[in-house]
């Protein structure tokens, strides 16, 4: 994690404001699971990528939040968040999946509050009805598992990222947000489908870029949401042998809580904020089998261990 993110005063907010009064800003509204994300930049790329990325919201509808991306050499990378009117001022983001990410993580702070909607840093798909989750902290193959789980014909993508849950008295719901995906350049060395989609991206300097996965992988592949019946934790621990082994939501929560719930974008992290996520990750992790994958082998690997656990897990519970 290479930036901070420090809560701030409504006056403070308002000063800030007034210092940036007048400054000619792009502008974008973005429809994040019904939230209005407003984007604020002087970057004409920067705004360009996130409506690549997100679906828009219409200009009639008022903004619940308000993202502010400012470069200004005399501070450092950081986050200035005012959270009762979920403002954020971004300073000297160079890079866009972590202003992507902020997008995401404000309007999770808003739903989690307003609407018991909660949000999980992770890749979601549909498996011939059946929704699969890979949970991780960074680098450890979440995002090239998702992909190759991708490639099977009956697997759709709601998200490789970001997701949204209600829990309910039936299965959880995962929601996706995100129009599009934000890729890296060697998804395609790895997987020999997606190297046309990579052949016609246009990268950023951190060699990622918005694509719509539509184009390989057909229409119909991408979807809104589904009903969540696997969990899968990833890690990558050479000094664990067991590639793949079942774990009661116990072990699974202290993993997820070792590792900052796998998600560095916490905009607010008071107790308050800390308890009501602690009781959705531990409501969330008793209701679907919960395995972790150490991706200590090849993604080829460990892809067929994924594919076999999720092509052929029973439901304890019969559904």
């Amino acid at each position: 994690m290479s930036y901070s993110v420090r809560s701030i005063s409504q006056d403070e907010k308002d000063e800030v404001l007034a210092s940036i009064e007048g400054t000619n800003f792009h502008s974008s509204k973005a429809d994040l699971h019904g939230i209005c994300v407003k984007l604020y930049t002087c970057r004409e790329g920067t705004k360009i990528m996130w409506e690549d990325n997100f679906y828009a919201m219409s200009d009639h509808v008022r903004s619940h939040a308000r993202l502010f991306v400012l470069d200004d050499p005399s501070r450092g990378v950081e986050v200035l968040y005012e959270p009762l009117t979920a403002t954020a001022f971004l300073y000297n983001f160079d890079y866009y999946g972590w202003i992507k990410s902020v997008a995401l993580a404000v309007a999770g702070d808003i739903l989690e509050d307003t609407h018991n909607i909660h949000s999980v840093h992770g890749a979601a798909l549909d498996i011939d009805g059946k929704g699969a989750t890979l949970i991780a902290p960074s680098r450890t193959g979440k995002t090239t598992q998702s992909w190759g789980l991708l490639r099977m014909r009956e697997s759709r993508l709601v998200t490789d990222d970001w997701y949204f849950v209600r829990l309910s008295d039936r299965r959880p719901l995962a929601f996706g947000s995100e129009k599009n995906c934000y890729i890296d350049s060697d998804i395609g060395e790895i997987w020999n489908e997606y190297q046309p989609l990579v052949d016609q991206a246009r990268f950023d300097n951190r060699q990622r870029a918005i694509v719509d996965v539509r184009w390989v992988a057909g229409r119909g592949s991408v979807i809104p949401m589904t009903s969540m019946h696997h969990i899968l934790l990833l890690k990558r621990d050479r000094d664990d042998p067991q590639a793949l082994r079942e774990v009661s939501a116990d072990e699974a929560w202290d993993y997820l809580r070792e590792h900052d719930l796998c998600n560095p974008h916490q905009m607010s992290r008071d107790e308050r904020k800390l308890r009501t996520r602690e009781r959705f990750f531990r409501s969330y992790l008793k209701e679907c089998p919960v395995h972790m994958v150490n991706t200590i082998r090849s993604p080829q690997e460990t892809q067929s261990l994924i594919r076999g656990l999720l092509l052929a897990c029973e439901d304890p519970r019969g559904e």
